[in-house]
């Protein structure tokens, strides 16, 4: 008797909700493992769904995907599946683009009020039970620039656009008059001198990698501020350490580090001027019954044979917008 095609689900510490997987495993066999049986896991199944979107175990298991049709990862970047062997291959990448956009622009926002109201120095002179009168910033009319101009940075760009802000983008093509962005400029170098508040949210790929160096912090304004909700390896952290040292940026809020997880005396931590978060800037209450419905509902489509939500270019590194 058939029993359907076979499914791997790749997890870490938790694992995806049984009930709102239960319209795959009544269609198909599901294999549930963490990144020690992958391989195992991964021989004869047709379909792969990186619940564990942080892992890195992928390229060494390659070799046990011997029936991989569709993989779907549970975040919107794909750069854990974008080694080049499954590049070159026939099996179609898929992400969950949407699910994180609007906590994410809300997290934007977020660290950029906390910067124009200074909410830090407001709880620190409270601890010290200091009242101190003091003027904050308006972000209304400050400029924004987003790099990234995907799902989320349209989003991001809603959201500022709303709050007063003005809005422009760097991206891959230029347009003119976009709904969202404004004006999107493919070159970076020549808009950072102009914004208030830089966000980086661009897919990391060959193309971005390490984009934001010494020469890009340079060209910033002094009182400018840096919010990276992309990928860590968007920045030479050293360049940015030194950058908010000297005083050629004024501040960073990071939810997004290289490394990950930060090392417990690195010197990001001790800097007076930059927000962490620990990756968590797109995780709302709720996030991973949201990431398992994506996978579901793309699944019905794929079990249907119809096209499927999200695909990603292979060659790009994302979804195209």
């Amino acid at each position: 008797m058939d029993q359907g095609p076979i499914v791997a689900v790749l997890h870490s510490d938790s694992v995806p909700d049984a009930e709102l997987m239960a319209s795959v495993a009544d269609r198909a066999v599901v294999r549930y493992t963490e990144a020690s049986g992958l391989a195992d896991a991964l021989r004869g199944a047709e379909v792969l769904f990186v619940y564990d979107f942080v892992t890195r175990a992928l390229p060494g298991v390659w070799h046990a995907a011997d029936r991989l049709r569709w993989l779907h990862m549970g975040s919107t970047g794909v750069d854990p599946a974008m080694f080049p062997e499954m590049r070159a291959s026939d099996v179609v990448v898929t992400n969950t683009r949407g699910v994180f956009d609007a906590a994410i622009a809300e997290y934007v926002l977020g660290q950029i009020l906390g910067f124009a109201k200074d909410l830090s120095g407001s709880l620190l002179l409270q601890q010290r039970h200091e009242w101190r009168h003091r003027e904050s910033e308006r972000i209304a009319g400050a400029t924004a620039l987003i790099v990234g101009t995907g799902s989320i940075g349209r989003c991001i760009a809603r959201l500022l656009r709303a709050a007063g802000m003005t809005v422009r983008a760097v991206g891959r093509r230029e347009r003119v008059a976009d709904p969202d962005f404004g004006t999107v400029a493919t070159d970076l170098h020549a808009e950072l001198p102009c914004a208030d508040y830089v966000i980086a949210i661009a897919p990391l790929t060959a193309r971005t990698r390490n984009m934001f160096d010494a020469s890009a912090f340079a060209a910033m304004k002094p009182h400018a501020r840096f919010v990276n909700v992309g990928r860590g390896e968007l920045v030479v952290t050293d360049d940015l350490v030194a950058a908010l040292r000297t005083g050629s940026i004024a501040a960073a809020a990071l939810d997004v580090v290289d490394p990950e997880p930060l090392p417990v005396r690195h010197p990001l931590w001790e800097l007076p001027n930059v927000r962490i978060t620990p990756h968590n800037s797109g995780d709302f209450i709720g996030w991973r019954s949201e990431i398992v419905t994506a996978f579901t509902e793309n699944f019905d489509k794929w079990i249907a044979g119809r096209p499927l939500d999200n695909v990603v270019d292979k060659r790009l590194g994302y979804v195209p917008g």
